[in-house]
Formats: structure tokens, sequence, C-alpha cells
């Protein structure tokens, strides 16, 4: 597992680390995956979020801890969530600084079945997040249903939003219905400062990508200084 920083840019804090797996040899996500089968997937899914807690406890977590999940793999949510809190009881990491996010990209079985999942989670304190909103196929009609934690813009919204008067026009509109629901916006996939000004400026306080840090295999005390003053000075 490595761990990427969310960082919340209303008082420079590190949010939380998501948490993204890699092969042996370091290999991304989406390599990794694309191995999976269909009848692997509730053990790779069962897997993950034990490797992902077990190694955040060992690396001192102090944060949010924020694991994908697959919809489709989870077939009974209180039956599934079984070895999540016994891996999280047996490591010592709170099951309150969990979050658990699953992409809108992601083909589910039915909305109703990933409402389900999200609900009886949240039942149990856990934070939820729907990742790359803007980009698949559950839309808005997922939000009418439940109102995640967290959105995560997809990257591909986020790339030059500070050139492109359609995007600033399109994540206005999504921070004030957030606003509305009680969601809070995440942008991820920043990489460049004009993109994370721009995003301030629309009231997006939660941020991810490399302008703040790469995926790691170790946790960091917070952003640079360097850094943000880089950010005032712009």
């Amino acid at each position: 597992m490595a761990f990427q920083p969310i960082v919340d840019a209303r008082d420079r804090s590190i949010f939380g680390y998501e948490a993204l797996v890699r092969s042996a040899m370091g290999g991304g996500a989406g390599e990794v995956i694309a191995r999976v089968t269909p009848d692997q997937l509730y053990r790779f899914d069962q897997t993950c979020r034990v490797k992902a807690i077990e190694t955040a406890a060992r690396l001192g977590l102090q944060q949010r801890l924020s694991i994908n999940f697959f919809p489709n793999a989870v077939y009974e949510p209180a039956a599934c969530i079984r070895l999540t809190l016994a891996a999280a009881q047996a490591f010592g990491f709170p099951t309150n600084m969990l979050v658990f996010e699953t992409a809108e990209s992601e083909r589910v079985r039915s909305h109703d079945h990933l409402t389900k999942i999200f609900r009886d989670y949240r039942s149990r304190g856990f934070m939820t997040a729907i990742d790359d909103f803007g980009a698949g196929y559950a839309g808005l009609s997922l939000l009418a249903d439940f109102q995640p934690d967290l959105l995560k813009l997809d990257m591909a919204l986020v790339r030059n939003v500070h050139v492109d008067a359609n995007r600033v026009a399109i994540i206005r509109g999504i921070v004030q219905m957030s606003e509305a629901l009680g969601s809070t916006v995440l942008a991820e996939g920043v990489e460049q400062v004009e993109e994370y000004l721009q995003l301030r400026e629309l009231g997006v306080p939660l941020f991810q990508g490399y302008l703040f840090g790469k995926p790691r295999l170790e946790v960091l005390e917070g952003v640079s200084e360097e850094l943000w003053n880089r950010l005032d000075a712009r």
C-alpha cells in the first residue's frame, strides 16, 4: 500500500491519506486491479482493506484513512464489514477515522445496493465518499438517494480549470450543491498551483494530488511551509 495525503486548505492540515494498492514491483492500482478476476474480487477487496489498516497502523497514521471498496464485492454490508472491524481492533486503528470511497465510474448492480452499503457504513461511524464524481454512471441520481461526506471531483474536471470557463462553471455548481446537501468537495489530481488557486476561489476546501504529495510508502507530518509560501505568493 502507498499513501497519498489529502490536504485541508482551510487550516493547512493533513485531513487524511488515501490508501492505494501497489504491485510487488511498485506498479499502480490500475495494473493490479486489471489482473483481478471476477471470482477473486471479494477476496481482493477484503485483503486490501486489511492491508491498508495494518500498514497505516504500523506507520503510526494519526489522520483519516481513506479506503477504496468495490460495491459489487459486497454481497451483504453487515457480513462483509466483519473482517474490516476485526482488523481495526487487532491493529488498534480507530474505526471513526476510516473513510470508505467508491468510484462513481464503477458499474454497480444497482443504486439501491450501493445506497444500502453507504447507509450501513455511516451507521457504524465511518465516513463515506464518492470518487471520480462527474465522470461516471451514477451522476446526480445517486446523490438524490444518499449524500456522502465527501464528493471527490474527477481529475478530468480539475485539469486546467484555471483556463477553462466551462469547468469553472461546473465546479462552482457542484460546490454550491454540495453545501446544500451537507457534503464536502475534495479536488483530486491537482498538479498545478494555478489549478489550486482557482479551486480555492471556487470554495473547494480539500485537495489531493502531486502538488501536495505523491503516493508514498510512508506518511508525512504535514505539507512543507515552502509550498504554502509559494501558494501565498501567488
